[in-house]
């Protein structure tokens, strides 16, 4: 029977900083534009918590029963670990995804923008056909295109127009450079599980790349995010100095990558690439708000 610690682990507790990080940076664009709404920016992160949550044990089931969890370098999963029941897990994404749909009408409803139900519809979708349903897209190398489109763009500048009724291009700038880190995420967790995914038939994009490109593309992804920052601080001292902050991100993640860390040893990499998503968009808030 798993226990809570079990639950936690399957919750994939390092990646939640992805989700939260994108509604801070939509905030932050809120406030610099003057249309900061707290119950708003609130509802946006309870959608972006449970989906990230229901996304994750919906990757935990879908891979589990197609046993590519089988054999892992990183914890043991519910699912393929043998931990619970397979539809004990797919029943915990799905109350996610219904959380953070009831979460998502809440803010339809204070918004008044009710053509966004559509996009939540998708996000759920995207979310399940990640690694589920015949032909998983996160199978065929295209998962950090879908990351960078709602992790990225939905949440950073959903949180802004859901706020502001605007979508300017600074929430853009920021939800790219949100989005590049949360895909800098997946893919150090890709590059981890090469040797498994390369057997098993999944064909992430670091399976695609290469163990060297891959982590090369990590660095890129890092490099992005900085050069965004970098942009939006264009005219504004503040911003300028809270980029020339997160180019430390950078340079503290990189080194273990690029010299050949595999394995467990990149957990603490991936651990830590998500903690720098969440003070990549807290120093964006502080900066535009200063």
């Amino acid at each position: 029977m798993a226990t809570l610690n079990d639950w936690l682990e399957g919750a994939r507790i390092r990646t939640l900083p992805a989700a939260v990080a994108p509604v801070l940076a939509g905030t932050g664009v809120a406030i610099h534009e003057g249309g900061f709404s707290l119950p708003r920016a609130l509802l946006a992160a309870g959608i972006a918590l449970f989906f990230q949550i229901g996304v994750n044990f919906a990757n935990d089931y879908s891979d589990g029963v197609r046993g590519t969890d089988d054999v892992r370098s990183g914890p043991p999963r519910l699912t393929g670990g043998g931990k619970t029941s397979p539809t004990v897990v797919k029943a915990a994404a799905f109350t996610c995804f219904a959380l953070g749909a009831a979460a998502g009408l809440a803010l339809v409803a204070l918004s008044g923008q009710w053509w966004l139900i559509g996009a939540g519809a998708a996000a759920i979708l995207a979310a399940w056909y990640y690694t589920g349903g015949e032909h998983p897209y996160g199978y065929m190398g295209l998962g950090e295109v879908f990351v960078m489109i709602f992790f990225g763009y939905m949440a950073t500048v959903g949180t802004t127009y859901t706020q502001t009724g605007t979508a300017p291009w600074m929430a853009w700038v920021a939800g790219t450079g949100v989005g590049l880190i949360a895909c800098a995420l997946l893919m150090i967790n890709n590059i981890r599980d090469i040797p498994t995914d390369s057997v098993t038939g999944k064909r992430t994009l670091a399976v695609r790349l290469g163990d060297n490109r891959a982590r090369w593309a990590y660095v890129a992804m890092l490099v992005g995010a900085l050069a965004c920052a970098v942009m939006i601080g264009v005219g504004s001292w503040p911003v300028l100095m809270g980029a020339i902050a997160i180019a430390l991100g950078p340079i503290l993640l990189t080194p273990p990558v690029l010299k050949g860390a595999a394995g467990r040893d990149l957990i603490p990499v991936l651990r830590d690439t998500g903690l720098f998503e969440l003070c990549y968009a807290i120093v964006l808030i502080i900066s535009l708000t200063a």
